[in-house]
């Protein structure tokens, strides 16, 4: 099984690495790792510390996803979804969230933030121009051409 190392930066000293709440959960929670709290009003967006830095196996990458009780109870979800830290990145990891709810949003030290989803990738893999595409039944229908 491959290994994601995180390295923890001062900021983000005595909260958890990212983990998975329950056996068969996907997605492995993840910390703010703010100082102080952070109010993101209605409509707003603000980017939020986790303190960490992850060393990603090649061929895999990190999704960044909204939590959906953030989403459910208070209209805060990430902005970016699903966002994507890629293998080669040695940044600390910061999740932008957004407030579509009515009522402002207080992020506090420790708060599970987001979830974030390990996932293989498909390296060789490669765009190539072509004149001519093959056609299919669905052909170009897109955007609910199934109905509702």
């Amino acid at each position: 099984m491959p290994s994601i190392f995180v390295k923890r930066l001062p900021h983000a000293a005595g909260l958890p690495v990212p983990q998975r709440m329950t056996v068969h959960a996907s997605g492995c929670d993840v910390a703010a790792a703010v100082e102080d709290d952070i109010v993101i009003s209605p409509g707003s967006r603000e980017l939020i510390p986790t303190g960490l830095i992850f060393e990603i196996p090649q061929g895999f990458e990190v999704q960044v996803r909204p939590r959906s009780g953030l989403a459910v109870k208070h209209g805060v979800t990430v902005l970016n979804a699903p966002g994507t830290i890629d293998a080669d990145y040695r940044g600390e990891v910061k999740v932008i969230l957004m407030n579509l709810g009515a009522e402002p949003f207080t992020v506090k030290r420790g708060d599970r933030i987001a979830q974030l989803v390990p996932a293989c990738i498909a390296q060789d893999v490669d765009f190539k121009e072509a004149g001519e595409i093959s056609a299919t039944g669905r052909g170009a229908g897109g955007f609910g051409h199934t109905g509702k």
